[in-house]
């Protein structure tokens, strides 16, 4: 059994993401992360901010500060919930895995491929998003819930670099990857952010995988639920 949880980084939900981790008890726990932002991530738990070098692409130091100062204003920490995904996996003697591409480099490549008025729509976007914040943030959440499907072809006609980047090519690795490590583990939790996870399952045909969307997390309801689920062993493969 896969169980793929969709997360975003800069949400407050560590505690159902570890909630589900601790009580499914995985043999292997997948990440949404490289092997540097692993060691980032895990190394600097204390640190309140993130220190970007300077050598990184101007995009990447750009999209890091957007979300670590929207992460503040939830009060997290960008990428809590992969935190608590890691340690919770540690804490039952799951495997940790890192699935996805060199974030540098992926965006390093976003920033040579993008065509000029690419580059100009997502300045104009990345402004308005500073500007509006948080509310910006829970419009994009509600729009993206309410039809999935239509607000990535949206993105892809607006930023079509950006999304073959950022989703297409990114799902295409990880699912290589996830598809390898269910080959050794029968039960396995990937962590991913929620825009990824149609795209993985498409990309899984074949495998017995089980959904949790950001929308679940979020929602008392839809979570109570999920917990009864796994109290009532409805969960066991």
């Amino acid at each position: 059994m896969i169980t793929i949880i969709g997360t975003g980084h800069i949400f407050r939900i560590a505690e159902p993401v570890s909630f589900i981790i601790k009580n499914s008890w995985p043999e292997a726990v997948l990440v949404e992360l490289d092997e540097r932002r692993y060691i980032a991530l895990t190394s600097s738990e204390s640190s309140e901010k993130r220190d970007i070098p300077k050598n990184v692409p101007k995009i990447y130091r750009e999209s890091a500060r957007y979300q670590d100062k929207m992460s503040e204003e939830n009060g997290v920490r960008t990428g809590s919930e992969l935190l608590a995904a890691i340690n919770s996996g540690i804490m039952i003697g799951a495997q940790i895995v890192c699935i996805d591409k060199d974030a540098e480099q992926v965006m390093r490549e976003v920033e040579e491929e993008m065509s000029f008025m690419e580059r100009r729509r997502y300045s104009f976007s990345s402004i308005s998003d500073n500007l509006f914040g948080r509310k910006k943030v829970e419009d994009t959440q509600k729009d993206f819930s309410l039809d999935e499907q239509q607000y990535i072809e949206n993105m892809r006609k607006r930023y079509p670099t950006l999304v073959r980047k950022l989703i297409d090519e990114r799902n295409e690795y990880m699912a290589e990857k996830i598809r390898s490590e269910s080959e050794k583990y029968n039960n396995v939790v990937v962590v991913v952010g929620d825009a990824h996870v149609e795209g993985l399952c498409g990309l899984l045909d074949g495998l017995e995988i089980r959904k949790i969307r950001l929308a679940e997390l979020m929602d008392k309801e839809s979570m109570d639920k999920i917990r009864l689920q796994i109290w009532n062993n409805e969960w066991k493969d």
